[in-house]
């Protein structure tokens, strides 16, 4: 049984419900994201969350860096919002795909945004962050 705690947690993409919404992704034992967008939500809740597993399970291992050092973050870096602007293609039938965003962060209180085209592909029916290009 969930707690009221845990039932009324919001999640960090702006889902009313994080187990609902992108917790279902970050489970150990959960299913991949469906879509780039879904997975793309789901990196932006980790991040917000300090998963550093999650994102770089969830990184092709192309472009995956080794590390993402959030640990040195934790405390500086607050995520507090995204919005979705675009996305191309990145459905259930395809094997690339492309969403726009705005995330919202604060660093030491002063408020940031970063603007970025992110690129995702789909192998083995699971789809991966590969590159994004900051605007």
């Amino acid at each position: 049984m969930k707690s009221r705690k845990q039932a009324n947690t919001a999640c960090p993409c702006g889902g009313a419900d994080l187990s609902a919404c992108c917790g279902r992704y970050l489970a150990p034992d959960g299913p991949p994201a469906p879509t780039a967008q879904a997975l793309m939500r789901s990196r932006f809740s980790a991040y917000a969350l300090g998963r550093e597993d999650y994102l770089l399970a969830t990184w092709h291992p192309s472009t995956r860096p080794q590390s993402l050092d959030l640990a040195e973050e934790a405390g500086v870096v607050k995520w507090i919002g995204l919005e979705v602007k675009r996305c191309e293609a990145g459905l259930h039938g395809d094997e690339a795909g492309t969403v726009e965003f705005v995330a919202r962060y604060k660093v030491g209180g002063k408020a940031e945004r970063l603007h970025e085209a992110s690129r995702f592909v789909r192998e083995d029916g699971r789809w991966y962050y590969l590159v994004g290009e900051v605007s």
